[in-house]
């Protein structure tokens, strides 16, 4: 089985897996834009209330789909990332823990 190789920095050391919780947030305030946008021109196109709320909200999921990608791959290879890193950091961890460590 191959392992992943945790992503290096420049210096060679580790790198810091990118920030998650920036990408989480243009990619949750984005699509409550989005579900807001579609809902208020739904109603301002004249289509009553609570229809007009629900056919918005439905039309902003491939919206939002097709709009916020950028932003939602960022998210993906950042949660990849720490994934990856949190990996590492638990190996090293059993292996000092065992005495195995190679230092």
């Amino acid at each position: 089985m191959a392992e992943q190789a945790a992503p290096g920095a420049p210096t060679g050391g580790p790198a810091t897996p990118p920030k998650v919780l920036p990408w989480l947030v243009v990619y949750t305030v984005g699509r409550f834009a989005i579900a807001a946008a579609l809902v208020l021109l739904l109603w301002w196109a004249g289509m009553p209330g609570f229809p007009g709320l629900l056919f918005g909200l439905l039309l902003s999921m491939p919206a939002a789909y097709l709009l916020l990608r950028p932003s939602r791959e960022r998210l993906t290879e950042a949660l990849a990332a720490r994934g990856v890193a949190r990996k590492q950091a638990r190996a090293d961890l059993d292996a000092r823990l065992t005495g195995d460590d190679a230092a």
